[in-house]
């Protein structure tokens, strides 16, 4: 049975955003980025972090900042890698877990959704 919802995220762009997450390359520099912090890293230490490098880097950064997802900042002579949309991945999250166990007969009451 289909529900209609008023989420805080459509399904369109949920779907979307997970498609940009759906490397394993994509994700491990995403996951570089966010334990980075806001300061970001450069495109050099971003590519010694994650194991992804040269133009491979640069492909996935291009898809990963057409999500919205990182931003690319020229600083200089480097380029400036972050993850900026904190806010967002939350809502991802936020979106798969808003109604878990709502068709359960027994809904677990240990499901933290904060």
């Amino acid at each position: 049975m289909k529900h209609e919802s008023t989420d805080d995220i459509s399904l369109a762009i949920a779907a979307s955003t997970f498609a940009a997450l759906g490397s394993e390359q994509r994700l491990s520099v995403l996951r570089c980025l966010v334990r980075a912090g806001p300061e970001g890293l450069s495109i050099g230490e971003l590519g010694q972090r994650s194991g992804v490098t040269g133009s491979t880097l640069t492909h996935h950064m291009k898809i990963l900042a057409q999500s919205g997802l990182v931003t690319q900042e020229k600083q200089g002579r480097s380029i400036i890698c972050a993850a900026v949309a904190y806010d967002e991945i939350r809502l991802l999250s936020h979106f798969l877990l808003k109604e878990c166990c709502a068709d359960s007969a027994a809904p677990h009451k240990d499901h933290n959704h904060g």
